[in-house]
């Protein structure tokens, strides 16, 4: 959390909150945790909440830092002291700006080098690491670049240690170098001939035709992907998210254009580009005539000892946003490059070097950007006051004081600042879109939402749109009358409201009312806003267990009944309630239903049996939903007997659809809402209705039929979702396959009716009951709305037209969930149907009806308010990368249902490239066609969208079934924006880095196999699963104190848990894991990966940076490729 967590500023509301003190009771266990299913795919299994610390940067650091700081082992900077992954929402303080209560403004997006500024010296600690010759894919990079010829340059290099695994060479902090890897200018030797074509659907990334230069290049603006010449003596600007310039020698006599834009910040000349800013990878770079010193011997005077590095022919290395008066080159770096090599029609001969490969350090690095973020915006609150600012990342721990705008636990938008006409938006191809958390969970410091009462009246609303009262209605005539923000009409203050204006035009009560103060709270709902206008009772949980042969045989039947005992005491609660207002049900399955009747006032259990599936009915009504408190003897007796009663059986069909019927019937009787946590193992053939096949057909991948493996075999599930969601009958399902179960069919009531859905493939007690039980408990437990509906009303201009997530919808506007837990998302897309102005800017209002869990009507309301802007630029500079990929994810995981896959991928690349070429051809400073220049807070759009690509919906393995690609298109449909981020991109931490005496995290390291090393433990997570990798050189010592055995080979690759050991490495690193199970909303399943073993090659699926096996471009090809494909839309 920050470190300076000041106290809230209003003065508090009043009322005590019902129903937030944390659901989660303490004799639990604390937080449950979620569950990954086994499959061999790494127990796909579900969404995750809040983003634990790490890492720090591989790229380079923008943060100031002390240049005599030792570089960790692994190659990358930390300050000392400084906590690892910094808060620093895309932008604006990322610049080193003192934050100010100002909109923080985000950098230009991108700024031209002007000669004669002084640099801003940055003291930087740079770390470098030699990690072996590359892999031959990113070699392809150069191979495109034969068509800058660089001649003259030699290639003397110290011979890389063994592939991917040489010892990190460290070098001496020196405020010279950038501490991003794009000081390393390492040439490589020619590694052999360039590899097949990308399979990918992609073109091979040719960057030969690629990268010609075009005349008067530039040194591209900040945030470019430089792949283009420098000056002698200059190095490009490096940039900030490790876009490191050259490795190319600059030609000399290029002039350098003009800048193109000049905003600046406070605290900035208004010549330089911003400092930290730029994002190059620079191939022969521009270089500019300048005045200056001579490009002669280099020059002296830099700050800390030179670099202990090899020579390096031709580079001139410079500090970190330092693109002001030129410097000579540095010491142990060969003078500058001669002479310009020959640009323009026809190339001349070939160079006598081997062209050099596009060095990883030199792209834009996800650990940099998540680090820089940390490191400048961690230790502030996010306070919500200002129009349009754009959050710390996800990934960055952060407070959130909500002073009128909703925080961003609840709301993340593509872009906090929207073009005023629908012609931008169609020219800039940024989607407008924002993902809503209604029901998330707050941390401890911050204050859950303000519960108002208005009494018989009810909510203060516009009359014609219908909106809330909010912070953002205009109170007028002395406050008898407000003005709505979102469609202007003039409404009466109703005269029990009313209240003077002050001098400024506010009410005076302004801190006194949370919705109008606050951007986000709740109103307690009259009966007009019941069903039937009564109102609600308090809702219900029927358990539904199958007890088929396959069930009682793993063990499964037992281990549900024996955790019930005690799980059913956690039901929530609100408030400071005694007892949950949630009442229980039982019922069991196989091809026919038991019911149960546990009343209190019974001895024993009695069980009815309804062999009549087709008609399905419900034979009790007293005594089936039950207090749990006063029938607790008799439903443990129950859950006693079950495994018992089916010990024997011999029944191996299943029913499913009869199921879910029975639980609404049910639930309609009682006349209230609930959840059915159906538990069921296997396909449903036996007689009845909603009966399925085995439809599941390899042969249809890469076929226009393959979008029918993602479709349900039959309407019949979504009738069903249908009748559910209007009874407010919510399914939780839990599946425990060992074959097809078709997962796409089975999944779409749980879909539409807002319930979870979890996996566990060949499911076996000892290995997967800690997952499944902390995936149960925590699902029993959290904070549920039921019979909910949402809407999101937005100001003149725009409109919501498109919506993502697990809900059903009957009309144009109403999301309907049965039920809404705090872990869904839905994700709203906006179109523009009129003008927006600048001055006024955008408004959304998400409102929600719902019923809590003690059976009170709410709604709950979150507001946000966004800037406009009539210049592109300025929509670049608040962008939203992590908001933005989440979006995407959902719209291409929807698109595969109507289309095929490849015409899906084909889509999201071009859209991508769209983007950022719009972006290079209206923003950025004139330039040559050899650079690939990216927007700042967009310099990891290609390298997430690849991992998207490359995602198992997307792109599958041979080794992926056709259910766990169902599972994970329909979790991610969900997922909020944290989740969809360590998901697509896992983390990485060394083990070996931890300090058992301290809590802070090692930073992390890039998904890459090439950042391993074989003396090193690493921990890998993304959501739904842990690996644990062992390299094969791994000290003794280490593999005593972490699994108490002697030896590499002594360890068990089928452990499932750490050993609990005595020694303080044993208890950090189990600590460290707990602290990553808590932050996530299913339990992941830990993986011990020796290396070279079989699980390693599932391990390296999730290093996505590199090639994949089943055809992935590694990071380095996809950037070549986005390259090409913005390069031909520019043509």
């Amino acid at each position: 959390m920050s470190v300076n967590q000041s106290t809230h500023t209003g003065p508090p509301y009043g009322q005590p909150q019902p129903g937030y003190g944390g659901y989660l009771p303490p004799g639990y266990g604390g937080q449950p945790t979620p569950t990954v299913p086994t499959s061999q795919y790494g127990a796909y299994n579900g969404p995750v909440t809040g983003y634990p610390q790490t890492a720090p940067p591989q790229g380079s650091l923008r943060a100031p830092s002390t240049s005599g700081a030792p570089a960790s082992a692994s190659g990358t900077f930390v300050p000392p002291g400084q906590q690892a992954y910094s808060q620093f929402g895309q932008g604006d303080v990322r610049n080193g700006i003192p934050a100010s209560t100002a909109p923080l403004q985000r950098p230009p997006a991108s700024q031209q080098f002007m000669p004669g500024t002084t640099p801003t010296p940055v003291s930087q600690s740079a770390t470098f690491q030699s990690y072996g010759p590359p892999p031959t894919s990113t070699q392809q990079l150069t191979n495109h670049m034969g068509g800058m010829h660089i001649s003259g340059v030699s290639t003397s290099v110290p011979s890389p240690g063994v592939l991917g695994y040489g010892p990190p060479t460290s070098v001496p902090a020196s405020g010279s170098f950038t501490s991003s890897g794009s000081g390393q200018y390492v040439p490589y030797s020619n590694q052999g001939p360039p590899p097949p074509a990308v399979p990918h659907g992609l073109p091979p990334t040719t960057l030969s035709q690629g990268l010609p230069m075009a005349q008067p290049p530039s040194s591209g603006p900040p945030s470019a992907l430089n792949l283009s010449h420098q000056a002698p003596g200059f190095a490009p600007p490096p940039s900030s998210a490790g876009v490191g310039a050259s490795n190319y020698p600059p030609p000399a006599g290029v002039s350098r254009p003009p800048p193109m834009q000049s905003t600046s910040l406070p605290g900035q000349a208004a010549t330089g580009p911003l400092t930290s800013q730029p994002n190059h990878v620079t191939s022969p770079p521009p270089q500019p005539a300048m005045a200056g010193p001579p490009l002669g011997p280099p020059m002296a005077g830099l700050q800390g000892p030179p670099p202990s590095h090899p020579s390096q022919p031709g580079y001139a290395v410079q500090q970190n946003g330092s693109f002001g008066q030129h410097r000579g080159t540095q010491p142990n770096y060969g003078p500058a490059y001669p002479g310009p090599a020959n640009y323009g029609s026809q190339p001349g001969p070939p160079p006598p070097p081997p062209p050099k490969r596009l060095d990883p350090d030199s792209i834009p690095s996800p650990i940099q950007v998540i680090e820089d973020d940390r490191n400048n915006r961690g230790s502030e609150p996010f306070i919500t006051g200002v129009r349009g600012q754009v959050p710390p990342l996800v990934t960055t721990n952060f407070l959130v004081k909500d002073q009128g705008n909703a925080s961003p636990r609840y709301i993340r938008c593509t872009s906090y600042n929207i073009p005023c006409t629908s012609d931008m938006a169609k020219q800039s191809q940024v989607p407008l879109a924002a993902v809503i958390k209604p029901l998330a969970v707050l941390p401890a410091e911050e204050a859950p939402p303000y519960l108002v009462d208005h009494g018989e009246s009810g909510p203060i609303r516009c009359n014609r749109c219908k909106a809330y009262m909010c912070p953002f209605m205009q109170f007028i005539e002395g406050g008898r009358r407000f003005q709505c923000c979102f469609c202007n009409c003039v409404t009466e203050v109703p005269s029990q409201y009313f209240q003077h204006l002050d001098h400024t035009g506010r009410r005076v009560d302004y801190y006194d009312r949370p919705e109008l103060s606050l951007g986000s709270y709740e109103f307690l709902a009259t009966v007009d806003y019941c069903k039937n206008n009564k109102y609600p009772n308090p809702p219900a949980y029927i358990f539904m267990i199958d007890v088929s042969y396959n069930a009682i045989r793993s063990g499964l039947v037992r281990l549900i009944c024996e955790e019930l005992k005690t799980l059913l005491d956690y039901l929530p609660r609100e408030g400071n309630m005694e007892e949950s207002a949630i009442r229980v049900g039982f019922v069991t399955y196989n091809k026919v239903l038991h019911f149960y009747n546990v009343k209190s006032s019974l001895g024993q259990p009695q069980m009815m049996v309804v062999s009549d599936v087709a008609d399905m009915f419900v034979p009790l009504l007293d005594g089936f939903l039950v207090n749990v408190n006063e029938s607790r003897t008799v439903f443990t007796s129950l859950l006693d007997q079950i495994p018992e009663m089916f010990a024997d059986t011999r029944e191996t069909e299943t029913v499913f659809a009869p199921v879910i019927q029975a639980g609404m019937e049910a639930l309609k009787a009682a006349e209230c809402a609930g959840k059915l946590f159906i538990f069921h193992t296997s396909l449903p053939i036996a007689e009845a209705p909603g009966k399925l096949k085995n439809r599941d057909d390899k042969k249809l991948i890469n076929t226009d039929k393959e979008k029918t493996l993602f479709q349900p075999q039959t309407n019949f599930y979504n009738n069903l979702a249908k009748e559910c969601v209007t009874q407010g009958c919510c399914v939780d399902l839990f599946l425990f396959p060992n074959q097809y179960l078709d997962v796409a069919t089975l999944g779409v009531v749980p879909h539409q009716t807002g319930g979870s859905l979890y996996k566990y493939t060949f499911f076996q007690v000892e290995t997967d009951q800690e997952r499944f039980l902390n995936d149960l408990r925590r699902d029993v437990q959290k904070e549920v709305g039921f019979d909910a509906v949402m809407r999101v009303r937005t100001s003149t201009g725009i409109r919501a037209t498109d919506f993502f997530g697990a809900f059903y919808m009957s009309n144009t506007t109403d999301v309907e969930l049965a039920g809404l837990d705090c872990d869904k998302t839905i994700t709203v897309e906006f179109k523009h149907d009129d003008k927006l102005s600048e001055e006024s800017g955008a408004l959304l209002q998400c409102a929600i009806l719902y019923t809590s869990c003690a059976g009170q009507r709410r709604l709950r309301i979150h507001n946000l308010s966004l800037n406009c802007c009539t210049q592109l630029a300025d929509l670049y500079r608040n962008c939203e990368t992590d908001t933005l990929i989440n979006f995407l994810a959902k719209f291409a995981y929807r698109g595969v249902l109507n289309n095929p896959v490849k015409t899906v991928r084909d889509t999201l690349i071009n859209q991508c490239a769209q983007i950022l070429a719009c972006y290079r051809k209206n923003c950025a400073s004139p330039s040559s066609a050899g650079q690939l220049i990216l927007p700042e807070c967009m310099k990891l759009l290609p390298v997430y969208l690849n991992c998207v690509l490359k995602s198992d919906v997307l792109q599958p393995g041979a080794e992926v079934t056709t259910d766990d690609r169902s599972y994970i298109r329909q979790l991610i449909t969900s997922m909020d924006v944290a989740d969809t981020n360590v998901f697509f991109y896992p983390r990485l931490l060394p083990l070996t880095k931890i300090d058992p005496n301290s809590d802070s995290l090692p930073p992390a390291i890039r998904n890459s196999e090439e950042r391993l090393s074989k003396g090193d433990i690493y921990l890998l997570e993304n959501g739904l699963n842990i690996f644990l990798w062992v390299g094969a050189n791994v000290q003794q010592g280490l593999i005593q104190n972490l699994f108490g055995v002697a030896s590499f080979s002594q360890i068990s690759g089928s452990m499932c848990v750490l050993p609990v050991l005595d020694n303080p490495f044993s208890k950090r690193v189990r600590s460290v894991i707990d602290m990553f199970q808590s932050q996530r909303s299913r339990y992941m399943k830990l993986m011990i990966v020796k290396q070279e073993d079989k699980l390693d090659l599932l391990f390296k699926h999730f290093l996505v940076e590199d090639k994949s096996m089943n055809g992935g471009a590694s990071y380095v090809d996809f950037l070549c490729h986005m390259h090409k494909e913005i390069r031909q839309l520019l043509s």
